[in-house]
């Protein structure tokens, strides 16, 4: 079978989305744990009696959020068996199967993403001033996640302690992430000017550009061993 990428990309990411849906174990288990997560904050932090102050809803929301992430995209390679993915070698461009894996991937976040902002707002309330800048935050931030831990969960996938690879992988990749995401988030809060965010934005669709060149250009080597 010889197809375009692009025609790979779409029939691969067809296959991750009804997959998913007919399980559904792995969506269902990611917003329970979002959800409860949410929840345990509200009751650990009394929010009925005195609030969260903005930093710590900041903090907490990007914790989750973060998590969350690393729960749902480390079973991206890890749950493929070893023959289907002689099945995919032999069949499918190596980078098709990155971008797919990227793309269902970040869509996913960005829906969990949306959904944790919206409860978090309803029962922690929402101290975000600029509406804008902390969606355009997440968006980025999101696509970070997607692409770095993707690409490590490929990594970890080619070892036997898969799991615990990752997440030691993940951490040096992810922190510089969180800490621009945090920083822009922060001005969202405190309803500073757009401009003083401008410069930290551009940064992150930087590091999400950098990424994902790395992930395109590494995977096929990878893939391959």
């Amino acid at each position: 079978m010889n197809m375009s990428i692009p025609k790979e990309v779409k029939t691969l990411l067809g296959k991750e989305v009804i997959l998913e849906w007919r399980h559904k174990y792995a969506i269902n288990g990611v917003l329970l744990y979002t959800i409860s997560t949410i929840f345990i904050c509200y009751l650990t932090f009394n929010v009925q009696r005195g609030g969260l102050n903005p930093f710590a809803w900041n903090a907490l929301f990007w914790i989750i959020m973060l998590f969350s992430a690393v729960s749902a995209i480390s079973k991206s390679f890890i749950q493929e068996s070893s023959s289907r993915q002689l099945y995919y070698f032999n069949l499918v461009k190596p980078i098709s199967i990155i971008i797919s894996k990227i793309i269902y991937n970040t869509i996913f976040l960005v829906l969990l993403s949306l959904i944790a902002y919206s409860i978090f707002s309803l029962i922690l309330d929402n101290p975000v001033q600029d509406q804008l800048i902390f969606l355009t935050s997440v968006l980025l931030g999101t696509i970070g996640f997607s692409i770095s831990l993707t690409l490590m969960s490929g990594i970890a996938s080619k070892t036997q302690n898969n799991g615990m690879l990752m997440a030691i992988l993940s951490f040096p990749v992810v922190i510089p992430l969180v800490m621009m995401i945090i920083k822009i988030t922060k001005n969202a809060i405190d309803g500073l000017d757009r401009g003083e965010s401008i410069d930290e934005i551009l940064t992150l669709f930087a590091i999400d550009i950098i990424i994902g060149a790395l992930a395109l250009m590494l995977f096929p080597y990878l893939w391959r061993s």
